[in-house]
């Protein structure tokens, strides 16, 4: 129902570019150009968490790109899934080659908490995950949403804390749901999520990944899991420059 309400409101109301507030636009082009204008990159915090897999970003988290995922993500504006899902889906294809390699690619979104999700009226990574499987499928890619992965354990806010003390918070806090492991054995897992800052969230949700798909059960010929990100700090750009 509230999506609903949001969706309507949308339509009925005046809008303006999330990035930069230009009116009777929710992205405005020059907003969609710095989301999804450049080729994505592989990306690495630093320190980099021990597990983190190969990630690769669409955009700096920074500005207008900014401004888009924080509108779609607190503010409900639903409109924006469609454009941050295409920005994922070619980061998705930047880690993963233009190729199939086995099975199709199994998009596995990192689960926000209950009341975080409840708090938003809906869940952003696995909506912007959805778009970005369309956008995959629509380019003859084979692509679908995997959102196997749970907290097994209450975490903290993780907005104050730094990159040791979010290693800590979330160390042990992800699990695979009873049967996912089945699922996860049939295609290329890749992680998604919208945002990426220490790596923390994401070597956490590799370790689970890889305690379920036990080596005589992954897919021959490929690692356990690349991850893809709309969004990365500016920071994890600057390193990979060097």
């Amino acid at each position: 129902m509230r999506d609903w309400w949001r969706e309507f409101s949308g339509l009925v109301l005046p809008v303006a570019c999330a990035g930069c507030g230009r009116p009777r636009t929710e992205l405005c082009a020059a907003c969609g150009t710095a989301l999804s204008g450049a080729p994505p990159r592989r990306v690495r915090p630093s320190p980099r968490p021990a597990g983190l897999p190969a990630v690769h970003a669409a955009a700096p988290y920074e500005n207008a790109v900014r401004a888009v995922l924080l509108a779609h993500k607190e503010r409900g504006a639903l409109g924006l899934a469609g454009p941050l899902g295409r920005a994922l889906a070619a980061s998705v294809r930047a880690g993963t080659g233009q190729a199939g390699t086995v099975g199709p690619l199994l998009l596995v979104p990192v689960p926000s908490a209950r009341s975080a999700t409840a708090a938003r009226g809906h869940d952003p990574v696995r909506r912007i995950a959805r778009a970005a499987a369309e956008d995959l499928r629509r380019s003859g890619r084979p692509a679908r949403v995997l959102p196997v992965l749970r907290q097994r354990r209450a975490v903290a806010d993780q907005s104050g804390l730094g990159a040791r003390g979010r290693r800590v918070n979330l160390a042990g806090a992800l699990e695979v749901a009873r049967g996912g492991e089945r699922l996860l054995a049939h295609g290329r897992v890749v992680l998604v999520d919208d945002l990426l800052t220490t790596g923390s969230t994401l070597a956490e949700a590799a370790r689970a990944v890889t305690e379920a798909l036990p080596g005589d059960r992954a897919p021959a010929g490929r690692g356990a899991c690349a991850a893809a990100v709309v969004s990365a700090s500016p920071s994890a750009f600057e390193i990979n420059r060097n």
